[in-house]
């Protein structure tokens, strides 16, 4: 059978949150948790999720939002002894303070070993330089949601059978990974909602592609837009054009933005 990756965006985190007048902006936090709105956002996914049956494997941007998102929306996947696997190539986007993870150590202290596989977390992961793989420049986006797909791919491929693999990722980089950018929403970033889930299976099933490039399944199309017509391969590549331009432009804006947050906290420190 051919793999289903059901793609999930995280539950509200409090960057998530608008700006309070004369109050900091919720981006510049660290690594945000969930907000209790994004708590019970999880509590309804967990609800109405139909697949939980056939889930068999939890994969997980390590933010602390998309984990705990993980482990409270998928919790009978959990309490069956499956364990959230974070995947850094997963992670978002920018490099605002609160699109930069914790390190590895941090990680490890506040999350169950047993629950969450923190392995592929390694020193560095959360390196947002210009010289890292991780850095928010587009062919760098491109080329880890590339390698993301392609281990999402082998991970099917040595499950065999039926793998349903749920991958609890970012508004951001999950455009990037499904190369569809259907509802993209410049103001937004995204074109997903928080805890929207998608699913998606692989163009080539014998594995051949070297982009492992993904399409969403009919039955998840039909969910969302009932009976209009999927974007062409021609259109979505005019989206792509576009909406990467768009978000190319964004991120250097948001550069600027944190490098001046960082310069204000060392005049006032």
């Amino acid at each position: 059978m051919p793999a289903t990756i059901h793609l999930v965006r995280h539950a509200q985190g409090h960057h998530n949150l608008p700006r309070e007048e004369g109050g900091p902006d919720p981006h510049m936090l660290p690594d945000p948790e969930l907000t209790e709105l994004g708590k019970q956002q999880c509590a309804e996914l967990c609800a109405s999720f139909p697949h939980h049956d056939k889930i068999t494997h939890l994969v997980a941007s390590p933010f602390r939002r998309t984990i705990y998102t993980a482990l409270l929306s998928f919790k009978p996947a959990i309490d069956a002894g499956k364990a959230v696997k974070a995947l850094p190539e997963v992670q978002e986007v920018s490099s605002l303070p609160c699109d930069t993870g914790s390190p590895p150590d941090a990680l490890a202290a506040e999350f169950d070993s047993s629950k969450v596989d923190l392995a592929l977390v390694k020193d560095g992961w959360n390196d947002k330089s210009p010289s890292s793989p991780f850095a928010p420049q587009i062919p760098k986006l491109q080329a880890r949601s590339r390698a993301a797909r392609v281990w999402l791919r082998d991970l099917a491929a040595q499950a065999g059978g039926d793998p349903h693999i749920v991958v609890v990722t970012h508004g951001g980089i999950v455009h990037l990974l499904t190369q569809d950018w259907d509802g993209m929403s410049k103001e937004a970033g995204t074109g997903w909602k928080n805890t929207e889930w998608r699913s998606y299976e692989f163009v080539d099933a014998s594995g051949q592609d070297a982009n492992a490039r993904l399409r969403e399944t009919s039955s998840s199309w039909q969910r969302r837009r009932g009976s209009a017509v999927p974007l062409t391969e021609a259109e979505q590549e005019q989206l792509a054009a576009i909406h990467m331009g768009e978000m190319e432009e964004e991120l250097e804006r948001l550069e600027v933005a944190r490098q001046a947050h960082e310069a204000e906290k060392k005049r006032s420190g």
